[in-house]
């Protein structure tokens, strides 16, 4: 199964590898690791997804001595590899840049880790049920939501947004990280056994 997890990142490498010295200096460009973490992140994974799907691989891995529930693992267990190799990535360069003052914490290793659980737990289903394309005709239809609900119900919404971040980093509870923890986990397993009965059942 490593194999296949090896596949997405070789296909990937140059990409890869331009993601790796942008992060190395994203305290230069940014200061909020927590949403460059999860965008670059939640980007490099569904590229890799559409790969196989660009260039039909799906109907080679099929041909090959992989079972259907090892396809789809490949994805889920990648997907947090490469979200730990590009925080990694993410904090040597804040150590490197700003020493003993660095302000990537074990908070926002947590909350990106989190996120990209909490997208990826919606986006494999949909990927494996649809195609991208649809995937692109769904972004579009969220931004229009998102921006309905900001001009007419909640305008204060990227407020809103900021302090509940701000609030989880400043929590000192560990019973509701825990809980946290353990609702991602549950909503992750369950997405990734929806994905398997998704794909065991297409036809190539």
């Amino acid at each position: 199964m490593f194999s296949l997890i090896r596949k997405d990142f070789f296909l990937q490498k140059n990409l890869f590898l331009i993601y790796i010295v942008m992060l190395l200096f994203f305290p230069l460009l940014v200061k909020s690791p927590v949403f460059v973490g999860f965008i670059f992140s939640l980007s490099f994974i569904v590229s890799a997804y559409s790969f196989d799907e660009k260039d039909n691989i799906n109907i080679l891995l099929n041909s090959l001595p992989y079972t259907r529930k090892e396809i789809v693992s490949s994805k889920y267990i990648g997907a947090l590899l490469f979200t730990l190799i590009f925080i990694s990535v993410m904090y040597v360069g804040d150590v490197v840049l700003n020493g003993n003052n660095a302000l990537f914490l074990w908070k926002e290793t947590l909350l990106i880790i989190g996120l990209v659980m909490i997208a990826m737990s919606f986006l494999f289903p949909f990927l494996y049920k649809f195609k991208m394309q649809y995937l692109n005709t769904a972004m579009v239809a969220l931004i229009v939501i998102y921006v309905l609900t900001i001009s007419f119900f909640i305008k204060n919404l990227n407020d809103v947004i900021r302090e509940l971040i701000r609030k989880f980093l400043t929590l000192q509870e560990i019973q509701i990280y825990f809980f946290a923890i353990l609702t991602i986990l549950i909503l992750y397993i369950g997405s990734w056994l929806l994905s398997i009965r998704i794909y065991d059942r297409k036809v190539f």
